[in-house]
């Protein structure tokens, strides 16, 4: 039981790392194509797929409301504990992955 929590602990701050460099890259390919400047758009794409990037690790919303509900109404405040542990580790991946594009783009690292 310990072990599949670590682990999935581990896989939300891969996940969203992943959406924020693979999707600003990508989207910056995309605002290159049309004309933009890619590496100045490359940090305002990352800042907007922030909370994107953390629901996409946390699995979506509903599963991590079921969770909270489960853990407030059904009386386990362990499952509550631990969502509340998954969501803090996509957004460590999330404000690693956006120093990373900015450390990247030349932009103010915070």
């Amino acid at each position: 039981m310990e072990e599949r929590f670590f682990a999935a602990f581990i896989h939300c701050f891969f996940i969203a790392l992943g959406v924020i460099i693979g999707g600003s890259i990508i989207g910056s390919i995309g605002e290159f194509a049309t004309g933009d400047a890619a590496l100045t758009s490359i940090s305002r794409i990352a800042d907007r797929l922030r909370i994107w990037a953390i629901v996409a690790a946390i699995g979506g919303t509903f599963d991590a409301i079921a969770n909270f509900e489960k853990g407030l109404l059904d009386g386990t405040p362990l499952d509550l504990f631990k969502q509340i542990l998954l969501i803090l580790s996509a957004m460590g991946g999330v404000k690693l992955g956006i120093i990373i594009i900015n450390w990247f783009a030349q932009g103010d690292i915070p």
